[in-house]
């Protein structure tokens, strides 16, 4: 064996394997979602989420306003530059969580390799 295959197994731990564990089976995307709101960035995809869903809520109020102000030409168009503003917001809090969800993928097929090397290493022994 040689010493990264020793390090890869020294590496494992009752932890790593309860890891592997909990990402095994398909993941939709609600599960993925709640899988990121684990773990040390947790908190921050929480908030992330909590923001975003404020956001569109406010998108909501903004597109009743545009419908609404049809009268007031310059209300009109601020209200419609503020729902084209919240859009790329929106858009760039949702980016932010799909990558942290497509780390955590990555992630789970990084520790599943962990796994079969320690254990064809140790079926080698």
């Amino acid at each position: 064996m040689t010493d990264k295959d020793d390090l890869i197994a020294n590496a494992l731990d009752a932890d790593d394997k309860e890891f592997l564990a909990s990402l095994e089976g398909d993941r939709g995307m609600f599960q993925q979602i709640g899988d990121s709101w684990k773990g040390p960035m947790g908190g921050w995809a929480k908030l992330i989420f909590g923001i975003t869903t404020i956001l569109g809520v406010l998108f909501l109020f903004v597109i009743w306003q545009v419908a609404h102000s049809t009268d007031h030409p310059i209300l009109h168009a601020l209200w419609a530059i503020s729902g084209v503003a919240l859009l790329v917001v929106i858009g760039f809090a949702k980016q932010w969580m799909f990558a942290r969800m497509n780390m955590l993928t990555i992630l789970r097929e990084i520790k599943r390799l962990q796994v079969q090397v320690a254990h064809l290493s140790e079926q080698r022994d």
